[in-house]
């Protein structure tokens, strides 16, 4: 088992130091990611990758009060990638209260590989079609997650969730081509709602 599999099972059991030996350790690849979800936000996005990493690990470590159970670098960096997800999609709605200049419309999903350049004007709404995606199938939003937030290969995918990289691939077309209709349904309520 390397250093970082030892760190997280002693933090999943409460070693107090565990948290501060983790981060030297998983910093680069946390920062990736960071990087690679901003890459994707509208420009003008103040909240920068160092910032997103510590936000997200003070989460992940338990150090906000909340108990964490680890089975793994796979599960920690896609708890992770779900962490990053939550702080950007706060951001987001934090940004579109009409107190600070909201109201912006939101704009439909092209398709499945602009999914990765969605700016975050699209973050609320798709944050809220995978919370309805992922109350009726929840393998295939973990899946888009991966995908997404995480910036996982399909293998890669396959092989943190345990399935087929068969399976993977079913799962992420289906998530896609629902999450498309789902957001393409949200603009045509908010078109309708304009014209009246």
């Amino acid at each position: 088992m390397d250093d970082a599999a030892n760190l997280l099972s002693g933090l999943s059991h409460g070693d107090p130091n565990a948290a501060d030996l983790l981060l030297p350790l998983v910093y680069q690849e946390l920062r990736q990611l960071a990087a690679q979800r901003l890459a994707s936000e509208a420009p003008g996005q103040t909240l920068q990758p160092t910032a997103l990493v510590h936000e997200a690990y003070l989460r992940l470590t338990g150090t906000d009060g909340v108990e964490h159970v680890w089975n793994g670098r796979a599960h920690f960096f896609a708890a992770a990638a779900e962490a990053m997800r939550r702080l950007l999609v706060e951001k987001a709605r934090s940004r579109q209260r009409i107190k600070r200049g909201g109201g912006q419309q939101r704009i439909s999903l092209e398709a499945a590989e602009s999914m990765v350049q969605a700016p975050s004007e699209d973050l609320v709404a798709l944050d809220e079609a995978l919370d309805r995606l992922n109350a009726h199938c929840p393998m295939k939003a973990e899946v888009v997650k991966l995908r997404f937030f995480a910036g996982l290969t399909m293998p890669q995918i396959a092989l943190t969730l345990n399935i087929s990289l068969a399976t993977a691939e079913r799962y992420w077309t289906y998530a896609r081509t629902w999450l498309y209709a789902e957001l393409s349904d949200v603009d045509r309520d908010d078109s309708q709602e304009n014209a009246d």
